[in-house]
């Protein structure tokens, strides 16, 4: 946060409370899925919580296809923020008893993937009453680490003493960035730390830590897809909704990962019929 303009704060803070707004709209049209974060925050570490929240929502050691999918399939409202700033990679709140999470889309696949991951840590671990800010982000770090790359899974997979070219090829499994890879193996001792500092100096001196190598394509939301389907069906246009909201059109866009671009299109002032489809959202597990 010190690292912070008032001006990305401000933008960071606002984009939230469109969000709000919007949210409550399209909940007054459509029967969103429910939030299922369970309050986690008594296990013995967040590695521990990360295993047990694998085990409630049934993951098992499955890498994670789809980290926004998951997330909106388990009742979480996922924002996205257009923030050109590295001080903003993501947050989260809980309003009233709805989980919200914003995604600052103008990261890598990977790092996002992974903010996504730590905002859910936060959630599930910090929701009533946390230690001081320094401690939760190490605790949410390591939450996030282990969610997405869970012991078993990379005892299993992942090299031993691995080369920078081997953490490229087998990243890939669990979609995450060659900086977190090399961090788990550490965590996991299988790498030292003499090693685990040479791989992150040649990671820094390949220009990794700005430029994710084979990166994946980027996650987005299926929920808003859906739902513009939908608007568009009805006849309901990106300027109806704007209206209706008293914002511009671009900060809706910029909110929902550019999807009203092209899912609402038309100049046509038509109000949309009272509806609450129920959504079904597919969660982002592995097949």
């Amino acid at each position: 946060m010190s690292k912070m303009t008032a001006g990305q704060r401000d933008a960071a803070l606002g984009a939230g409370a469109v969000a709000l707004m919007l949210n409550e709209w399209i909940e007054e049209r459509f029967e969103l899925p429910a939030a299922q974060l369970p309050d986690l925050s008594h296990e013995s570490s967040p590695a521990a919580a990360a295993a047990a929240l694998r085990r409630i929502w049934g993951l098992g050691e499955l890498p994670i296809k789809n980290m926004v999918h998951l997330l909106e399939a388990r009742g979480v409202r996922v924002f996205s923020l257009s923030l050109d700033t590295a001080h903003v990679d993501a947050y989260s709140m809980w309003h009233a008893s709805t989980p919200f999470v914003f995604l600052n889309t103008m990261k890598s696949c990977e790092r996002s993937r992974f903010d996504a991951a730590h905002e859910l840590g936060h959630l599930i671990l910090h929701r009533h009453a946390g230690p001081k800010v320094k401690d939760a982000e190490r605790q949410a770090n390591e939450f996030a680490s282990a969610f997405l790359m869970p012991e078993g899974s990379v005892l299993a997979n992942a090299p031993v003493m691995a080369t920078v070219d081997q953490l490229i090829a087998h990243k890939v499994f669990w979609t995450v960035s060659v900086a977190a890879l090399a961090y788990r193996l550490k965590d996991l001792k299988l790498v030292n730390e003499w090693h685990y500092r040479s791989l992150c100096i040649e990671i820094a001196q390949r220009g990794y830590q700005k430029s994710e190598p084979n990166s994946a394509p980027r996650e987005t939301s299926q929920v808003f897809q859906k739902v513009f389907a939908a608007l568009r069906a009805d006849g309901m246009t990106r300027a109806n909704i704007a209206d209706q909201l008293a914002v511009h059109v671009n900060e809706l866009d910029e909110l929902v990962f550019g999807l009203a671009l092209t899912a609402l299109v038309g100049d046509a002032e038509v109000l949309s019929r009272p509806r609450r489809p129920v959504l079904q959202v597919i969660e982002g597990g592995r097949d």
